[in-house]
């Protein structure tokens, strides 16, 4: 499968996942495969069909988990956590590690309440700092999310420091 039929799959399952708002257009979202810090982990079914995916960035200072986004039709099958914890074993040897941050919506309902508990259990903290993330479209709003870190909280100096590192390098924004 070319790295454009991936693509294709991949933005399939991520529009079918998310809110409009939470992710880029097509050729917005196509344009981040040629930046070196980022890549996309997927996992396949037995037809070799892309049934998940990760979205990552790497920095020096830290690991960024933009999306995760599994086929509607494999959920809860624990195809998700398998490619987080794939990832996250990636640098189990490094010494120090780095952390690996994620935005997650405010627990405010139900569905965001599990998707916390989801990565609590697999050892991220919920990180009280008020964050918002800038809009990933043009005309989008800025959407108030929190920031959950492996392996541990961070400190509010880190929070700022990976703050100012999503903001310039992610979002491409000045930090306001």
């Amino acid at each position: 499968m070319s790295q454009l039929e991936q693509f294709e799959r991949v933005y399939e399952i991520m529009s079918a996942s998310f809110p409009v708002t939470e992710y880029r257009t097509k050729s917005g979202q196509e344009e981040l495969l040629d930046r070196s810090e980022y890549r996309l982990l997927t996992e396949r079914d037995e037809e070799e069909r892309i049934m998940a995916f990760l979205a990552v960035w790497e920095f020096p200072a830290l690991r960024f988990i933009e999306h995760l986004a599994v086929d509607p039709s494999a959920r809860g099958g624990g195809v998700g956590n398998r490619l987080v914890r794939k990832f996250l074993e990636e640098q189990s040897g490094e010494q120090p590690m780095k952390p690996t941050i994620l935005e997650v919506e405010l627990p405010e309902d139900e569905l965001s309440a599990r998707r916390i508990s989801f990565y609590e259990r697999l050892g991220f903290r919920l990180n009280e700092y008020s964050y918002v993330q800038p809009p990933l479209r043009e005309g989008g709003a800025p959407l108030p999310l929190k920031i959950m870190s492996y392996p541990q909280l961070l400190t509010e100096q880190e929070f700022l420091a990976c703050k100012a590192i999503l903001y310039s390098k992610v979002y491409g924004v000045r930090e306001s």
